[in-house]
């Protein structure tokens, strides 16, 4: 049966279908040009492959158990044209070729040409026939399949890379004993790709020369290629199986206008930019990859873009422009850590660089030194090696593992630049010291903070290296902006460094950073132990009242943080996988992964000891940085770690039972919910909201007479503490349409962030509800 055929595109799971078991992506050289007149990426892009784990595994019984797979494969394709306009046909066909086909007007029977290349056909359409698959020839049926994730793409041409062509690269293989079979060409590119992407970390200067001269190698033959809904699909003609294909390969290819892993836009001064999206889909839209997490690799880029344009992505070096030519520049960025491909992110704008007065900067580094570790004892799992694949690691520089804040920039449109002077720039330095206080080295050498054009659609968005903030962070003083850098900082350590092997399990991602997101901004205030608990118990009511709202309007299936349950993190034979719910529309606005994540790891934290738990994720972090995990993969550390813990009746599975596998407010939630009432700052709140209803009752019974400033004075809140306050009169059933505008008047509501703004639209829809007719504050 057709897997993409079945699959709604509205409400089902995502597919991922790269057979990452048989092939594995260990390197991307991107060369893209960004075109903004067309709202185009194109260019190309060069894999460099291993075998994966399950061929290598196999030995002689792997060349069936590939075959079985690439039989499996063909009943599950969908062979569906990609279109390619005609005017694209011409940069992948000769002169004669391209005539041809105009002339005949229509596609030919597909056949395949000695040299394995596309017929006129094929290259015209950019796409095989289902004959790939369902051709009698009996050789056709045996060739090994590459899948790679793919979606609003257009693939022009895919060949193999001429690695062999590149000087310097026979010393890959004078070592190797080459028996009289593997001197064939085909088998020394494959050697020399092996030898290339096996390099040890401390060379790994020399491996990325090699990678950017092999990516500029010639091409020596077109291989087949066919594109699904969710796929590109390469084959060889003649090769069975994963060791026999090629081990580099370009591909010729370019974005659509509507591709959804781009977003082409203006930013708030009017001029245009694109950037990726956080979207479900990931990066397939913008380059053919390998999606599942497992499939970890590093990457270099190289993108041109026309003058006054900057290009920022998620690259550990700092990229200075390169001229090409009048009116074009070329940005380089590379990373040497292998991350998945859904980590890749690019953002090019007229972006403006927001640099701080000296006097400023000074004060902001003065302050990093309160976060120093008092006792290097924290730190004492550095001596352990590493359990991630090598590449050059942070947490072995000693550097490293002392620099408290890493060298940061941020980037905004001209018309924000003095905001994120005045507030965001400065936070920087405090959240990044707080940070490295409670988790230690910084997993990544270096921060770039973007502010985005007005349509982005959260209120931030972490990368490597970088991070996306929403404009609507930045009103309202530095609290909103404080917290929501705080939290994607936090997804350096959870998200990045250590990711979730199976994405259905967002909440080791979301409900860290939640959770951590109180920590480090708490030690960036430098606040006390009590105003830390005031601050942290208001924080958790409201999250308890969203997760109780969620919870009441939202389908329970999309409720459960481990909707695979005990399947969770396992992969077909192929490597393919399914993230549950992934193209659920309602899922993309959903909190359930963030808020039940937090309250899980803040109730554990509250039956461990703060000090034991936060001793707990340090030693965590250690242990499996670079590395993808479960969730059974820190719950068992931590309850190992902790042996008393036992006598709680804490184990794995009691809590996948009551917060992880089922749907609803956790048991143990519902006990604590009624605790937080008792805060004194959620009690400052209930009496503010008496004196609000108590001045609605007079303006409802003398609504002609003005209300005199002096009969009621107001205290002044914190900003979670406005929060509260708008959300419990929301809840009133009598409120007066007046009260919105003295409510405005008495806390300066449209100064206030984006937090605040969306309580108090919140209330106005309520009263144009109830009484049919709009207050007179105009837009918010």
């Amino acid at each position: 049966m057709n897997m993409e055929t079945q699959l709604d595109p509205m409400k089902d799971d995502l597919p991922l279908m790269a057979n990452t078991s048989y092939m594995l992506v260990k390197h991307y050289v991107l060369d893209l040009d960004v075109d903004f007149k067309s709202k185009v990426i194109e260019g190309s892009i060069v894999l460099f492959l291993e075998t994966g784990s399950q061929y290598r595994q196999t030995s002689i019984a792997g060349k069936e158990c590939c075959q079985s797979q690439f039989d499996e494969t063909c009943k599950m394709r969908v062979s569906e044209p990609c279109h390619v306009p005609l005017k694209d046909v011409s940069t992948c066909l000769s002169k004669r070729e391209y005539s041809d086909f105009a002339v005949s007007g229509k596609e030919e029977e597909t056949t395949f040409d000695e040299n394995s290349n596309h017929s006129n056909s094929e290259q015209a359409s950019g796409i095989s026939s289902s004959k790939d698959c369902s051709d009698t020839e009996n050789h056709v049926n045996k060739d090994f399949l590459l899948v790679l994730d793919c979606c609003d793409l257009s693939v022009l041409k895919v060949e193999e890379v001429d690695v062999a062509a590149v000087s310097g690269t026979e010393k890959f293989t004078r070592s190797a004993k080459l028996t009289d079979a593997s001197k064939e060409l085909e088998n020394l590119r494959n050697l020399i790709v092996h030898e290339l992407v096996t390099l040890p970390a401390d060379r790994w200067k020399e491996q990325l020369h090699y990678f950017t001269h092999c990516s500029q190698a010639p091409g020596c033959g077109e291989l087949l290629f066919s594109t699904g809904t969710w796929s590109l699909e390469i084959r060889k003609s003649g090769i069975r199986t994963p060791a026999d294909f090629p081990h580099a390969i370009r591909i010729w290819y370019k974005t659509k206008p509507e591709g959804r892993s781009v977003t082409w836009t203006t930013d708030q001064s009017g001029r245009p930019c694109v950037y990726t999206m956080g979207s479900p889909i990931n990066n397939r839209a913008l380059f053919p990859c390998q999606e599942p997490p497992i499939a970890l690799s590093t990457w270099q880029a190289s993108v041109r873009a026309a003058s006054g344009f900057v290009v920022l992505m998620s690259g550990e070096n700092s990229a200075e422009p390169v001229q090409l030519q009048e009116g074009m520049l070329s940005w380089y960025y590379y990373v040497s850590m292998p991350m998945p491909a859904s980590t890749f992110t690019i953002a090019v704008g007229c972006w403006q660089e927001v640099k701080q007065q000296s006097f400023k900067q000074t004060a902001a580094e003065t302050n990093t030194e309160f976060f120093l570790p008092s006792s290097q004892t924290d730190f004492r799992w550095h001596e352990e090696i590493c359990g991630h694949v090598e590449y050059p690691c942070r947490f072995q520089n000693p550097a490293a593992r002392l620099q408290a804040v890493i060298p940061y920039r941020v980037f905004a449109p001209w018309c924000l630049m003095e905001t994120c002077e005045e507030y965001l720039l400065q936070l920087i330095p405090q959240c990044l010291s707080a940070a490295y206080a409670t988790l230690g080295t910084h997993p990544f050498s270096r921060l770039d903070v973007l502010i985005v054009p007005s349509n982005f659609s959260s209120l931030g968005m972490a990368s490597p290296h970088i991070i996306f903030l929403s404009q609507s962070v930045l009103p309202g003083g530095s609290h909103l902006c404080g917290t929501r850098l705080c939290h994607e900082i936090a997804h350096a350590w959870f998200g990045l460094a250590i990711g979730a092997r199976d994405w259905t399990e967002e909440w080791i991602s979301e409900g860290f950073a939640t959770f951590l997101e109180d920590v480090f901004w708490a030690r960036a205030q430098q606040l006390s132990h009590d105003e830390i608990k005031g601050q942290q118990e208001l924080k958790a009511l409201l999250r308890w009242r969203r997760l109780r709202d969620e919870v009441q309007n939202s389908e329970e299936e999309l409720q459960v943080l481990r909707p695979k349950k005990e399947s969770t993190g396992e992969l077909s034979e192929s490597g393919a996988s399914v993230v549950k719910y992934g193209l659920k529309a309602e899922k993309i606005f959903m909190q359930v992964h963030y808020l039940k994540g937090y309250f899980l790891l803040r109730s554990l934290a509250r039956t461990i000891g703060d000090a034991s738990y936060l001793a707990s994720l340090r030693k965590f972090v250690i242990k499996f940085h670079g590395q993808l995990v479960l969730s059974q993969d820190f719950l068992s550390m931590l309850l190992e770690d902790i042996p008393q813990q036992k006598k709680a009746g804490l184990t794995v599975e009691s809590i996948f039972q009551n917060w992880l596998d089922t749907s609803g407010i956790p048991k143990p939630l519902l006990e604590e919910g009624e605790t937080w009432k008792d805060c004194q700052l959620v009690q400052q709140v209930s009496g503010e909201v008496a004196k609000w209803i108590q001045t609605n009752r007079r303006i409802r019974k003398s609504s002609k007479k003005k209300m005199k400033q002096d009969e009621v004075v107001f205290q002044q809140l914190l900003p979670d503490q406005l929060v509260l306050l708008l959300e419990s009169l929301l809840e009133e059933k009598t409120l007066c349409p007046r009260i919105l505008q003295c409510l405005e008047r008495t806390y300066q509501l449209r100064e206030q962030d984006a937090e605040y703004l969306k309580s108090t639209q919140s209330v106005r829809i309520l009263l144009v509800k109830k009484f049919h007719k709009p207050t007179r504050l105009g837009p918010l």
